[in-house]
């Protein structure tokens, strides 16, 4: 049975969706069903809000020290149901709440949607990827084609206005050291933090 909340590295986590518009090579999706407590991320369906909240309330959501939108797809992808379901979470728990992203959201919705995240979401982690848009098309495979890294970038400059903690980051295995540093830069750049996952 596929898991809608689960554990991982000591954070509690919400599968929402497994749709994404980027098709990334080294995506763990690849690799393997599931990650944590999960034996598969890979949803028969997508959940309702309901359901969600269900799930929540067989955990012991307060042990945790945040909430995480992170599964099999890009979490923004459901962007409302988020919204609602981080609402909850900040009504009956008083959590800090996260969204990994790949921060095409703005693309996706034709408008700048970082304004909603504004006092619900206290940290975003964009996926960079890579150094430029030639290298990220060739690695990610956006559905938007190479528009989408500048996006990306106009995301990033966006979302730091109204969510308090914005991090950058690349996976190590994917990258060479050059374009792990050209991607530190833009972060330092973008005046937002950096990690390598």
């Amino acid at each position: 049975m596929s898991s809608v909340v689960y554990e991982y590295g000591g954070g509690l986590y919400i599968n929402l969706t497994n749709k994404c518009p980027c098709a990334c090579e080294f995506c763990i999706k690849n690799y393997t069903d599931g990650l944590g407590t999960a034996d598969t991320l890979l949803l028969d369906y997508e959940p309702t809000i309901e359901e969600v909240v269900n799930e929540l309330e067989n955990w012991n959501v307060a042990s945790y020290g945040e909430v995480v939108f992170c599964g099999y797809g890009e979490p923004t992808e459901r962007l409302d149901d988020l919204l609602d379901i981080a609402r909850w979470i900040k009504v009956n728990y008083r959590k800090k709440i996260r969204i990994n992203t790949i921060g095409l959201a703005n693309l996706r919705y034709g408008c700048d949607i970082t304004p909603k995240l504004s006092g619900l979401i206290d940290a975003v982690n964009v996926s960079m990827n890579e150094a430029d848009a030639e290298k990220y098309t060739d690695l990610c495979h956006p559905e938007f084609g190479p528009a989408a890294y500048d996006a990306m970038l106009d995301f990033i400059t966006r979302v730091k206005k109204y969510v308090p903690k914005v991090t950058c980051s690349v996976v190590s295995g994917s990258l060479p050291k050059e374009s792990i540093d050209i991607c530190a830069e833009k972060a330092a750049e973008l005046g937002v933090g950096f990690r390598v996952r």
